[in-house]
């Protein structure tokens, strides 16, 4: 009977768990006339936070410079736990990395142009992602570099 059961996929809560701002070079930098570099790094995080429950994470670091100076630095961390049950496991993480992220990452858009707007800048609005895109990247880099010491690929 367990095999026939239902698969799952609920949002349990979609939470802001770290955000930082740092201006380092104010107020002087603030004078600047020239137009800063922005630079934007994502990251993709999750864990198995009880049975059957899980918490992804997706992370922006939002670093703007005029010439080697710090205008400012913004990271941020949003997070969802989600309960996953009776999922097959060859399916986790497609859902991890593609379906989870894809419902937190627009929370994580607007808490970075909030933050960057409340320190008195224009709002950074982070481009739109496409999660599966990246994750077959990733499948496919990994299917590149092949098994390690000869291990058959299941």
């Amino acid at each position: 009977m367990a095999d026939n059961q239902e698969p799952v996929f609920n949002i349990q809560r979609i939470y802001l768990k770290e955000a930082s701002l740092e201006q380092p070079n104010s107020p002087a930098i603030l004078l600047e006339q020239d137009a800063p570099n922005v630079e934007i790094q994502l990251g993709l995080g999750g864990e198995q936070a009880a049975d059957g429950v899980y918490e992804v994470t997706v992370t922006a670091t939002v670093t703007t410079k005029i010439g080697e100076r710090t205008v400012f630095l913004v990271e941020a961390k949003q997070a969802g736990i989600f309960e996953i049950r009776n999922l097959p496991e060859e399916q986790m993480n497609g859902v991890m990395g593609v379906a989870c992220p894809q419902i937190i990452y627009p929370y994580l858009r607007g808490n970075v142009a909030d933050i960057v707007q409340r320190a008195g800048f224009p709002p950074v609005h982070l481009a739109e992602i496409n999660f599966q895109a990246m994750y077959e990247q990733q499948l496919q880099a990994a299917a590149a570099e092949g098994p390690a010491d000869g291990a058959a690929v299941q």
